[in-house]
């Protein structure tokens, strides 16, 4: 980097530390809430990234010194046409951060943009891509707005404030094994103990993705309207965009 690029960079973890502290208002357990616009549902009000002219969708970021959320991010170049960039300045960009907790705003809010991954607890694959899953506009699976028909929700063994959301589907069938779905003692007044979702049919197992379904796939490609984009089956070639690119 250069000398002012450096500067800037400095400038800006200093004031990422001083946004920690404040912290901002958290909802559903891992959804930071924007006080730009109400989110939901954000992506039928000008929350999703912008696509450039080849057809991908370039997100710059910057990354606090984590070689695995590097890998991480790579996984959607594989299967996708959202592509992760390094921060040179552009106006809109993700900035990962090992905050308190795992959370991400929903969907793009322009300008500087969060998301926190504590390294002790959040630096996994499936924890990843659920935050940018957020951050690229896409809410829990368990609050999609037909999920009664999937799941029942136990209202009084739950915490305040969980509800369902009027969502975007985007013509895909209810997902049990969605990255975004939450296991069965999710937001639980008594973790473990009692029980908050669970499945209408009793042989589905749920809450346990250990990466992107094939539906969580399915509806980045369409929402983004991925028509094409090259699918890389190599380790190396996910190598060579780091380099490029990352």
């Amino acid at each position: 980097f250069s000398p002012l690029l450096s500067f800037l960079l400095l400038s800006l973890q200093t004031l990422m530390l001083g946004r920690q502290k404040r912290g901002p208002v958290i909802t559903d357990d891992d959804i930071a809430q924007s006080r730009r616009r109400n989110a939901v549902p954000c992506t039928s009000r000008g929350c999703t990234w912008s696509k450039g002219s080849n057809g991908n969708v370039v997100i710059p970021v910057f990354i606090s010194n984590s070689y695995f959320i590097i890998r991480s991010l790579l996984t959607f170049h594989r299967t996708t046409c959202i592509r992760f960039v390094w921060w040179r300045g552009q106006s809109d960009y993700i900035y990962f951060f090992p905050g308190s907790g795992c959370w991400s705003y929903l969907g793009r809010q322009g300008g500087l943009q969060l998301i926190s991954l504590n390294r002790f607890g959040c630096v996994y694959l499936p924890i990843v891509q659920h935050e940018v899953l957020h951050a690229l506009g896409f809410h829990h699976e368990h609050v999609r707005s037909d999920r009664d028909d999937y799941v029942r929700i136990i209202f009084r063994n739950i915490q305040e404030g969980q509800l369902t959301v009027n969502t975007n589907n985007l013509n895909t069938p209810y997902d049990y094994n969605s990255v975004m779905h939450y296991s069965t003692y999710a937001f639980s007044i008594s973790p473990g103990e009692l029980q908050t979702i669970t499945a209408r049919n009793s042989n589905v197992e749920f809450g346990q993705a250990t990466e992107m379904s094939r539906k969580d796939i399915r509806r980045v490609n369409r929402l983004y309207q991925c028509s094409e984009f090259k699918i890389k089956t190599k380790l190396s070639e996910h190598l060579a965009d780091i380099t490029c690119n990352l």
